[in-house]
């Protein structure tokens, strides 16, 4: 990896785990729960920060607070300010890390999913209730790191752009249960696409639109900035899709988007390519996996019909032309900028 991303990294990661630490101390409890109730010790605030932990530091790329950082460093670049005066973007990273570890404990027990990073879901490793009520007070939680911005005409902007970004990341998710609780609907494309850019482009959307706002860039900037990152957090979801197919995702099995009954993208490219018998067959299996979980025979023989129809392949190269549009539509907003060739050096390294 590129040495200037590991610095950063190591910073976030430090920064995460100061944020949600192993060791609860009094100033933490103070912090996160205010000084109202003495009563109040590391011992209850357990079973929230210990689920949450577990999977914060299970793994996961860190791409969106890297790509928060480096977008207030392209702003600051860009008006030809000291690129390294980004206190503020680094306060705020576990904002987005928080709250996308939070959706995932929620996302998991709406799928019905058995494992998530190599480790057994939250739900079955602590029981229904306490995964719900820890993915739920994390998202609070991570809201709580904006009021170490000291500015309070910013600290405001970005209350409402996470407020913003979460109701939509909650429409997305909507309407992705919708469509695989009915395993015969079949959405539009535009209607998927617009289903990942909420449900997963939402959290680049607030990644670049915070960083650029705290890097000093204007309304019509941190919009621009936000549209281009949802659409390169929505073209990584149509790849997680297609590898969930494939190799399968890294702590998943192969085709458990199957047993979902998940109408991604390759699903939808293989409806839209098949005749009535074509579809009435993807349906059955979609049906047989849900019912039989993911050692059904149906879950290969939907990838099969899927890999045969040309439908994974096309949907991987949609991914990628979707991400690599988007690259080059920042780099045409901030030319010559080192920090803009940074996040285009790290989405095509994800990409390979």
């Amino acid at each position: 990896m590129n040495t200037q991303f590991s610095a950063r990294l190591s910073k976030i990661e430090d920064i995460l785990s100061r944020t949600l630490p192993d060791s609860l101390s009094d100033e933490w409890l103070k912090f996160s729960f205010g000084e109202e109730y003495p009563a109040i010790k590391a011992e209850h605030a357990k079973p929230l920060s210990d689920v949450c932990n577990r999977l914060v530091h299970a793994g996961g790329k860190r791409w969106r607070p890297l790509l928060l950082v480096l977008c207030a460093e392209m702003q600051k670049i860009a008006d030809k300010k000291d690129a390294s005066d980004i206190a503020d973007a680094y306060k705020i990273v576990p904002l987005l890390e928080f709250v996308h570890t939070a959706s995932l404990i929620h996302d998991d027990i709406e799928d019905g999913a058995q494992e998530r990073r190599g480790l057994s879901c939250a739900h079955i490793a602590f029981g229904l209730d306490t995964a719900i009520n820890a993915g739920s007070w994390l998202y609070f939680e991570a809201a709580a790191v904006i009021e170490n911005i000291e500015d309070d005409n910013l600290k405001l902007r970005l209350y409402r752009l996470f407020a913003e970004e979460l109701r939509r990341l909650h429409l997305g998710q909507a309407m992705d249960i919708a469509w695989h609780r009915d395993t015969k609907k079949i959405p539009t494309t535009d209607e998927y696409l617009a289903m990942v850019k909420n449900k997963t482009g939402t959290l680049s959307s607030f990644a670049a639109k915070a960083g650029v706002l705290i890097g000093g860039g204007n309304a019509e900037a941190v919009a621009k900035a936000g549209k281009i990152a949802a659409d390169i957090g929505a073209g990584f979801q149509v790849l997680d899709d297609v590898i969930n197919l494939m190799s399968g995702n890294v702590g998943k099995k192969r085709g458990d988007d199957i047993t979902e009954g998940k109408k991604s993208l390759p699903a939808l490219i293989y409806l839209q390519l098949s005749n009535e018998d074509g579809k009435e067959k993807l349906f059955q299996y979609f049906e047989e996996a849900k019912r039989d979980g993911i050692d059904s025979p149906a879950v290969e023989k939907a990838i099969s019909l899927m890999e045969k129809s040309g439908a994974i392949s096309a949907a991987f190269s949609d991914a990628k032309a979707l991400i690599k549009n988007a690259t080059a539509e920042l780099h045409a907003l901030y030319p010559d900028n080192s920090a803009a060739d940074l996040i285009e050096e790290l989405f095509v390294s994800m990409m390979k």
